[in-house]
C-alpha cells in the first residue's frame, strides 16, 4: 500500500529551483564544518597563505594535521558515539501496531548493481524483518524518499520493500511513504499514515547514532514511538579480551572509518542543535 500524503519536496524544475537550492544549501553547508570539510577549507587559507604571508600559513596547515588526527583517533570517535548510541539501549519491546523503518540505507539497482544494495546503515531493514518475524508488529511503515543528484533511482522505501519481501515480510504488511527527504519529513509523513490507518503506537527502528535525534522529533510532533535502535557501531567489551598494548596504538593511528564515524556523530549533533533552533525539537 502506497501513501502519499504531502507533495513531494524535490521538485522537478532545474537544482536551482525556489525549493531545491534551500534543500540543496542545507545538506551541503554543514559538510563544511565537519571534519574532512574544514580540513579542505584551512588548506585553501594556508594555499592563499603561501603567496603573501607564508610564515601564517603554517597556523591553518597544523589546525588541519589536529583536525584529522583527533578526527580519526578511535577513542575520540568512539567517545561521541558512545555519548549518542547509549542513550537508548536495546531493551525486551512490547508489541506495537506498526514498525516504521527510517530510510537512509540502501542504494537503487542502477547498473551495474544487479539488485538492491544496502549501506553501512542497512542493519536497519535487517532488524526490521526481525522484528516482524517476532511477531513485534503485524504492519511496517517505511519511511524515506530520494534525492536525485546523482541520477534517479526508486525511493527508498520501495528499495526497502523489494529488501524485505524475501527475509519474508509480504507487501501487505507494509506501509510506504515515499517522499520525505529528511527525518522531520519522516516523523510528519508517518503521522500521516498512522491517522489514516488508525495506529496509535509504533516500534522505531533506525540507526543508535540517529536515534536520539529521530525520538525527539517524532515525540515533538506527539507520536507515541519506542526506541528499537540497531546498527550500533560500538560495543561493551571485556576488559580482559582486550590487548591494551596493541589497541592503544592502533586507535592512536588516524583511521578514515573512525573520521567517517566521527562526521557521523557530529551530524547528528549539528542536528539536534539546527532542529532545536528550528523548534522541531
Amino acid at each position: 500500500i502506497g501513501f502519499a500524503p504531502v507533495q513531494p519536496f524535490w521538485p522537478t524544475r532545474n537544482l536551482f529551483s525556489t525549493y531545491a537550492t534551500p534543500c540543496a544549501m542545507k545538506k551541503l553547508l554543514p559538510l563544511l564544518f565537519y571534519p574532512l570539510g574544514m580540513s579542505c577549507l584551512l588548506l585553501i587559507v594556508a594555499v592563499l597563505l603561501l603567496w603573501k604571508r607564508p610564515r601564517l600559513a603554517a597556523f591553518p596547515i597544523v589546525m588541519v594535521l589536529l583536525i584529522l588526527l583527533l578526527g580519526g583517533n578511535a577513542g575520540v570517535s568512539d567517545w561521541l558515539a558512545r555519548s549518542l548510541e547509549f542513550q537508548n539501549l536495546p531493551a525486551e519491546l512490547p508489541k506495537t501496531e506498526a514498525i516504521v523503518v527510517l530510510g537512509g540505507c540502501t542504494e537503487s539497482a542502477l547498473s551495474p548493481r544487479p539488485w538492491v544494495e544496502i549501506t553501512q546503515e542497512g542493519d536497519r531493514v535487517l532488524y526490521a524483518a526481525k522484528l516482524y518475524r517476532d511477531g513485534k508488529a503485524p504492519r511496517l511503515i517505511l519511511s524515506g524518499g530520494r534525492f536525485n543528484w546523482r541520477g534517479s533511482g526508486n525511493p527508498e522505501s520501495e528499495d526497502m520493500a523489494i529488501l524485505l519481501e524475501p527475509m519474508g515480510v509480504p507487501r501487505s504488511a507494509m506501509l510506504q511513504d515515499p517522499n520525505s527527504l529528511n527525518t522531520r519529513e519522516n516523523a510528519i509523513n508517518v503521522k500521516q499514515i498512522m491517522e489514516a490507518q488508525g495506529i496509535r503506537r509504533v516500534l522505531l527502528v533506525t540507526s543508535a547514532l540517529h536515534m536520539p535525534r529521530s525520538l525527539m522529533i517524532f515525540r515533538k510532533l506527539g507520536v507515541d514511538a519506542i526506541a528499537a535502535p540497531t546498527d550500533f557501531t560500538s560495543t561493551q567489551l571485556d576488559p580482559q579480551q582486550i590487548n591494551a598494548a596493541e589497541a592503544n596504538i592502533i586507535d592512536a593511528l588516524p583511521d578514515a572509518d573512525q573520521l567517517r564515524r566521527t562526521t557521523r556523530a557530529l551530524k547528528e549533533y549539528v542536528g539536534i542543535a539546527i532542529y532545536w533552533l528550528r523548534g522541531w525539537v
